[in-house]
């Protein structure tokens, strides 16, 4: 049986955002988040105003060859949008969540064992995934850290 002890519930607050979101194949996504992180970087710092947490990507589907992405800053308020870059929010509610360390393409172990301990647990996935990152490509991959956050609903009656 495979130890879950990392993986547990919270309930988030709403959370503002600057994101671009976009379709793309899963083999296109580092690039794109790279030059993605870099415009609202530059963006940030036009208004003068800072991430409030570490960077994420949403998917809001697990297509690969067609992934509806959003790849975003948390920010302390909402911003203006500018273009591409889009004013939004995470929404507040209950999610499961877990640390992973390693490489991104070793997460899909981690995916299913939460997914299994959601479903062990009587609770339902809703809405989107989110990868939270933090660190980055600087890191050795078996350094990677990552927070893997899965929306759900609470069993009712």
């Amino acid at each position: 049986m495979p130890r879950v002890s990392n993986i547990d519930i919270l309930r988030k607050r709403e959370q503002p955002t600057l994101s671009i979101r976009t379709r793309t194949k899963v083999e296109d996504l580092p690039v794109l988040i790279g030059e993605s992180y870099g415009k609202m970087a530059v963006y940030l710092k036009e208004l003068g105003e800072f991430l409030s947490d570490v960077p994420y990507v949403a998917y809001h589907n697990m297509d690969m060859q067609n992934l509806d992405v959003e790849i975003g800053f948390p920010v302390s308020k909402a911003l203006p949008e500018k273009g591409e870059i889009q004013s939004d929010s995470i929404p507040e509610g209950n999610v499961v969540f877990c640390m992973y360390r390693g490489p991104y393409r070793e997460m899909v172990s981690t995916y299913n064992e939460m997914a299994n301990w959601i479903e062990e647990n009587g609770l339902k996935p809703v809405g989107t995934v989110y990868e939270c990152y933090y660190n980055g490509p600087e890191y050795p991959e078996s350094e990677l850290l990552t927070m893997i956050v899965m929306p759900i609903t609470l069993a009712s009656g």
